[in-house]
């Protein structure tokens, strides 16, 4: 499932494609029909991530909602529109540009109020200025839950997904089964911190990079990572390799039926 760093990208790119034109929504697919005719023809105003959720916002107070889940996919590409390939959900076409909408788990139109209900129940968005870290911090540490259960909870951190929750948390040498109530302030703040940087950088960059300069390929003269998900990471997927740290091998486990990555040695539980 996309992280919100790739949520943020898409937002700018299809703000960049489509934002103050009137643009035509179709369904190829026809599960989307009649969303579609309530936005086409109108003007998309701008568009919008929170998590991973993704807004595109109409004029006449109407939004299309979009979340990938496992499967989505965005394409694009200039006029003309080609013919659909697959199984398009959605398809904008504007002046320049033509963006496809396959495989999503949720694509529909929302009112104001819907949006803002959404919103309600999502936590914080660490790449959002507007984001209030503290009733985050609040609901996490008078948890007892595991710290990685708690950043992958949606409803504490916005956007926060598999891959950033085991690298923010080896970067703070934290035990990912530490509970919650556990953390101090301190520590809490450092982790929002830092994971509002790493996925800043992940905007910026494409792919989610974790280690420090000192622990690059060029630093270590070590070959780079190969995997499908791209970027130098510590833990994630690395099971069995040796920390990038001190050397240990990297364990895995299964966590809130998600899987986890730490060092045994660098994340030594309380």
């Amino acid at each position: 499932m996309p992280e919100g760093h790739t949520i943020h990208r898409l937002a700018v790119r299809h703000r960049e494609l489509f934002a103050g034109q009137v643009v035509r929504v179709g369904s190829p697919q026809g599960r989307f029909a009649a969303g579609a005719e309530r936005v086409d023809a109108r003007r998309l105003v701008d568009t919008e991530a929170y998590g991973k959720h993704l807004f595109h916002h109409y004029e006449g107070d109407l939004s299309v909602h979009v979340h990938l889940g496992l499967y989505g996919k965005f394409a694009d590409g200039v006029l003309p529109v080609p013919e659909p390939v697959g199984q398009v959900r959605m398809r904008v076409a504007g002046a320049g540009h033509w963006l496809d909408l396959r495989g999503p788990t949720a694509c529909e139109v929302f009112d104001p109020a819907q949006v803002q209900l959404l919103r309600d129940r999502l936590g914080a968005d660490p790449l959002r200025d507007d984001a209030d870290p503290g009733p985050a911090s609040s609901r996490a540490r008078s948890s007892t839950k595991p710290i990685f259960a708690l950043l992958l909870d949606q409803s504490i951190v916005a956007g926060c997904g598999l891959i950033y929750a085991n690298e923010v948390l080896f970067r703070a040498g934290l035990a990912p089964t530490t509970p919650g109530r556990l953390v101090s302030t301190e520590q809490w703040d450092e982790l929002w911190t830092d994971l509002r940087a790493l996925m800043k950088e992940g905007v910026a960059r494409g792919r989610i990079d974790t280690v420090h300069t000192r622990h690059t390929p060029e630093a270590m003269q070590r070959a780079p990572r190969v995997d499908r998900h791209g970027g130098e990471v510590y833990v994630y997927r690395r099971p069995g390799q040796p920390c990038l740290v001190c050397g240990t091998e990297v364990a895995r486990g299964e966590l809130a039926a998600r899987n986890l990555y730490w060092c045994p040695s660098c994340q030594r539980a309380a």
